[in-house]
């Protein structure tokens, strides 16, 4: 329920919607590479724009869409920013609500060793450990839930010595993506995916292109 996101947070990042209205957040798995990206790249034309796994995921979201016609359902997806710059939502806070994967933070390291250092959460899921996504956010504006029972995530790392690791790896390494693997995933990302996530965002097209996923883009 939105209650449960708006009751963690400053009254600034608050989702206006009344507290007992029902939300869901939509996670990507590693195997939505081969399932859901590979196959909308094949039959889909790309805007040039936009992110291609951000064009997926929305093209998915229209999906849901239209299997609710009778009914109002908004998408908040997990790139949107207001004009000051600040996101829509916290995908990790509302991913923790939810029930769907821990965000450990400083906070759940009682006396922790980095001092005056800046430190990041991360969200880590019970199967797939840091090999997932939160992508967005779906909100039904015309369905109350008073009576929902939150399920709280599971906190799979007990050790104090394990969260440390993880946020350690997640803050001053995080592109060896070691924090993934902070417990035994049941799937991970392919090496092809890897290697897509691995490239900067501008590079994404021309990788696909060359792997055959995509037409070359039209010269000019």
């Amino acid at each position: 329920m939105i209650g449960w996101y708006n009751a963690v947070l400053e009254p600034a990042f608050h989702l206006s919607y009344p507290n007992d209205t029902l939300a869901f957040v939509v996670l990507s798995t590693p195997s939505m590479f081969e399932k859901a990206f590979k196959p909308f790249l094949r039959h889909h034309m790309l805007q040039n724009i936009i992110d291609p796994i951000d064009q997926c995921v929305a093209y998915h979201m229209s999906l849901v869409k239209e299997r609710y016609p009778s009914g109002k359902l908004d998408v908040i997806y997990d790139y949107e920013l207001h004009p000051n710059r600040r996101p829509k939502v916290l995908m990790q806070t509302a991913a923790h609500v939810s029930g769907a994967a821990y965000y450990y933070q400083r906070k759940d390291i009682p006396q922790d060793p980095w001092g005056s250092k800046k430190m990041f959460g991360v969200c880590i899921h019970p199967q797939f450990g840091g090999w997932f996504a939160i992508r967005a956010v779906l909100v039904f504006p015309e369905i109350q839930a008073p009576d929902l029972e939150q399920t709280l995530p599971l906190d799979c790392l007990p050790s104090q010595d394990d969260k440390i690791q993880l946020l350690e790896h997640f803050n001053f390494n995080w592109r060896d993506g070691k924090y993934r693997d902070v417990l035994p995933p049941k799937e991970k990302y392919s090496a092809e995916q890897t290697l897509y996530f691995a490239t900067p965002p501008a590079e994404r097209r021309k990788l696909l292109e060359l792997h055959g996923q995509l037409h070359p883009s039209p010269q000019c």
